[in-house]
């Protein structure tokens, strides 16, 4: 019940998968450590990576957990004595990369991504204001506050299938497409008001002066977008977005999105894809979305801003989020650092 929509999908395909399929001939009260530690053990011989296995091994040890309390079935966890298998530094773990993206290089990728370009706003909006994808594409017109120069993040867009059941997704016969919706964000902490520099204000109001213009010039052909209230699975509210050309009534409420095309089409995580190969196939970098967040992050701590300050930029629920997992160390970084040691000691 507290768990995100596509952490529930992870865990269901990890039970489906894998769990199932080993485990399905015990008893619950059967499985031993030694039966769940030989299965640690071939999953690294079979391949596996690291935080593929520890993943697996994790899902089955909080069942158990549930299954001791509140259930009351077992007394005692047997993946509690679980010794995970050692890697060596030769085995390559399948793990995102992160990348930081040099000024240079993400002017490179700007020239590739003009801004008559519909992808240069997202490109943007991850650069200099460190959004997660799915909040950078669930922004609105009325999350803009253009005369304090704010953005409101309070909400994000996730890719879902019709209805509450979460397990219609791994049903191969549901002919059910999947469709984008506006859910909560990650966390508590993840909503936030950020302030935004001239460069994204002025950009964003560029935009918008397009955005009416082509309102106007494709009339009745043009697609506005509304919000259908749903329950999900754990009978909270969320919303799907339902497009529909001007000419057609919507019963549902109209909802002004930012990232659209020039006929007002929305622009999705999916549609960003194809920029994403863009830049890494014809432009040779190494990229992804994320990266834009990684980079603004180690951006802001290399000029000097609070820690703290960056933390709740970012929108993370604890500092030590924002300092070992988002924050790197360039050799610029490096350098200052041992040059103000050398400067105490002198």
């Amino acid at each position: 019940m507290n768990l995100k929509y596509n952490t529930q999908l992870n865990y269901i395909q990890i039970i489906e998968n894998h769990l199932k399929p080993t485990f399905s001939g015990y008893k619950l009260k059967a499985l031993n450590s030694k039966i769940i530690q030989e299965y640690a053990n071939s999953l690294k011989v079979n391949g596996y990576s690291k935080s593929h296995l520890v993943g697996i091994i994790t899902t089955l040890s909080g069942a158990l957990k549930y299954a001791i309390h509140p259930l009351g079935y077992l007394q005692h966890n047997p993946c509690s004595l679980i010794v995970y298998p050692k890697y060596d530094n030769t085995q390559k773990q399948r793990k995102e990369k992160r990348f930081v993206i040099q000024p240079n290089t993400f002017k490179k990728i700007l020239d590739e991504f003009p801004e008559s370009n519909h992808f240069h706003l997202p490109l943007m909006l991850g650069y200099h204001l460190g959004l997660r994808a799915s909040e950078a594409f669930a922004l609105t017109w009325e999350d803009i506050d253009f005369n304090n120069n704010t953005i409101s993040i309070n909400k994000a867009v996730v890719k879902r299938n019709f209805g509450n059941n979460v397990r219609k997704v791994l049903d191969s016969r549901t002919k059910e497409k999947p469709t984008w919706y506006f859910e909560t964000t990650k966390t508590h902490n993840s909503n936030r008001v950020i302030k935004a520099g001239n460069t994204i204000i002025n950009l964003l109001k560029r935009l918008k002066e397009r955005q009416e213009d082509n309102i106007k010039n494709y009339g009745e052909y043009y697609t506005n977008h509304y919000l259908k209230e749903e329950l999900n699975e754990k009978g909270d509210k969320i919303y799907r977005i339902i497009s529909a050309e001007a000419s057609i009534n919507v019963p549902h409420k109209k909802v002004n999105l930012i990232c659209i095309r020039e006929n007002g089409q929305y622009i999705s995580m999916d549609s960003f894809k194809y920029c994403s190969r863009v830049i890494k196939h014809r432009l040779n970098i190494d990229f992804n979305y994320h990266s834009l967040r990684y980079t603004h992050a180690t951006l802001l701590i290399k000029s000097g801003i609070n820690p703290k300050a960056v933390q709740e930029r970012l929108g993370h629920d604890s500092i030590t989020t924002t300092l070992q997992t988002y924050v790197h160390n360039t050799k610029q970084m490096e350098e200052t650092l041992i040059n103000n040691f050398v400067h105490q000691q002198n």
